[in-house]
C-alpha cells in the first residue's frame, strides 16, 4: 500500500450532557480525525482521543497534532506498506505519544480492511456478530444517579460503571447495589486513592462489585499488587497499561485480575491485540474501555470487542448517549444490551465528511510534496 495523502481535522462537538469525574468535567469534546488515502483513492479513518488538557494522560490535542505533523505522518510516505503492523513498528521508534500514534495507525487498519474488502472485525480475527455493551454514569447527586442507572438498565445495559473517590464511594455504591442487586457494577477510581486508604477500599469487598478500576497511581503496578493481595474485589488496570510490556509486568506481579484495553491509550490496534492475546494466554479477562469518543473510534471499539477474550461488557454505548449527531452513520444503537457488529468493509460505518467539515476548527492535508523532512 502506498500513501497518497493524509488529512487531519481538529473537530469539536458538545456532549449531550456534561461528563464529570473527580479530575475533570467535560462539556465540549475536541478530537483529531485522521483520513489516510492510498494510491487507489481508498480511504481509511482514525481518531485521536486525547483531551484538550492533560488530565487523563500527558497527551493533549495540541501535542498530538504536533507529533503527527512533525514526526508520524512523514513516516507514512517513506515506503510502501504490507501490513498495518509494519506501520506500528515504524512508529515505535519514537517514545510515548500513544494517542497520536493510535489515531494514525487506526486509519491504516481501516484502509487495509477496506482494501481487502473485509469488515475490520473480520480482518483482525473477531469471532462475534454482536458485542455486549456497558455504560458509564458520571458523578452526580445520588437520586439523579439512581434515576440514570434505572434508565440505562431499562435500555438493556448489563454493566454500569460509576466514578468514585475517597469522599464518595462506599455509601453511594451500597445504595446502587441495593437498588439494582442483579446489575454488574464497576467502580472507576481514576487513581483517586493511595495505600493509606487500604482499609477504606477493603470495605468495598462486601458489596460484590464486578471490579474496581485503577484505584491507585496512574502509572503504578507495584502498589496495585499489594492492594490486590489484600482485596477480594478484582482490580482492573487502566492507565497503568500503555504497552504489552506493561501488561507483562502487571501479570508477573499479580497486580490485577482484569484489564481495560483502550486503543488510544495503548498506542493503536496492534498493541491492543497484543495485550488481548497476552491476557488470554494467562486467563485474564479483558474489556474495551471508552474515551468519550466519536463514531470512528467507537467503531474500532466494536471491532476490537469481537476478539474472543473480551468477555466483559465494554464502554460501548449508543451514539445518542453522548452526541446529538455523530460523525458516522448509521448511529450505534444498543438493543437488549448488545451492539450489532457491522459487516461492511473497514469500520463498517459511513463517515459524514460534510458534517466533519462543519465542526472542524483546523484542517491540513499532507502529501509527499509538503511533508516535513525527518
Amino acid at each position: 500500500m502506498k500513501v497518497r495523502s493524509v488529512q487531519l481535522y481538529h473537530v469539536s462537538m458538545n456532549l449531550v450532557s456534561p461528563f464529570r469525574t473527580h479530575l475533570e468535567t467535560v462539556k465540549e469534546r475536541d478530537s483529531i480525525l485522521v483520513k489516510v488515502t492510498d494510491e487507489h483513492n481508498i480511504h481509511g479513518w482514525g481518531e485521536v482521543v486525547a483531551f484538550s488538557s492533560p488530565w487523563y494522560t500527558a497527551e493533549t490535542i495540541d501535542t498530538a497534532w504536533h507529533m503527527l505533523e512533525d514526526f508520524f505522518i512523514p513516516v507514512l510516505f517513506k515506503q510502501e506498506w504490507e501490513s498495518p503492523k509494519d506501520v506500528a513498528k515504524a512508529l515505535a521508534m519514537w517514545r510515548g505519544n500513544e494517542m497520536a500514534k493510535a489515531g494514525l495507525e487506526m486509519a491504516v487498519w481501516d484502509l487495509f480492511a477496506r482494501r481487502s474488502n473485509q469488515s475490520l472485525s473480520t480482518y483482525i480475527g473477531g469471532v462475534r456478530d454482536t458485542v455486549k455493551a456497558g455504560v458509564v454514569v458520571g458523578i452526580d447527586n445520588l437520586p439523579a444517579m439512581l434515576q440514570t442507572i434505572e434508565q440505562r438498565a431499562a435500555e438493556g445495559y448489563e454493566r454500569i460503571k460509576v466514578k468514585i473517590d475517597p469522599t464518595n464511594d462506599y455509601e453511594m455504591l451500597k445504595s446502587i447495589k441495593h437498588s439494582f442487586p442483579t446489575l454488574d457494577v464497576l467502580a472507576d477510581a481514576n487513581s483517586a486513592y493511595t495505600l493509606d486508604n487500604i482499609e477504606k477500599l477493603k470495605r468495598i469487598d462486601s458489596l460484590g462489585l464486578l471490579m474496581i478500576e485503577q484505584p491507585l497511581g496512574a502509572s503504578d503496578i507495584v502498589e496495585h499488587s499489594i492492594l490486590q493481595g489484600q482485596m477480594e474485589t478484582p482490580i482492573c488496570l487502566d492507565e497503568s497499561i500503555v504497552s504489552v510490556q506493561d501488561a507483562k509486568n502487571a501479570l508477573y506481579l499479580n497486580s490485577c485480575k482484569t484489564m481495560s484495553i483502550k486503543i488510544g491509550r495503548v498506542g493503536g490496534v496492534t498493541q491492543a491485540i497484543g495485550i488481548h492475546d497476552l491476557c488470554q494466554e494467562n486467563n485474564i479477562p479483558v474489556w474495551c474501555g471508552g474515551m468519550l469518543e466519536m463514531g470512528i473510534s467507537r467503531a474500532f471499539n466494536i471491532a476490537l470487542a469481537t476478539l474472543s477474550n473480551f468477555t466483559i461488557p465494554g464502554d460501548i454505548s449508543s451514539s445518542d448517549r453522548y452526541w446529538k449527531r455523530d460523525v458516522t452513520f448509521p448511529k450505534v444503537e444498543v438493543k437488549d444490551g448488545e451492539v450489532e457488529v457491522p459487516t461492511s468493509p473497514g469500520i463498517g460505518f459511513e463517515v459524514d465528511e460534510d458534517y466533519i467539515k462543519s465542526i472542524t476548527k483546523i484542517t491540513k492535508t499532507f502529501t509527499k510534496q509538503n511533508i516535513k523532512a525527518l
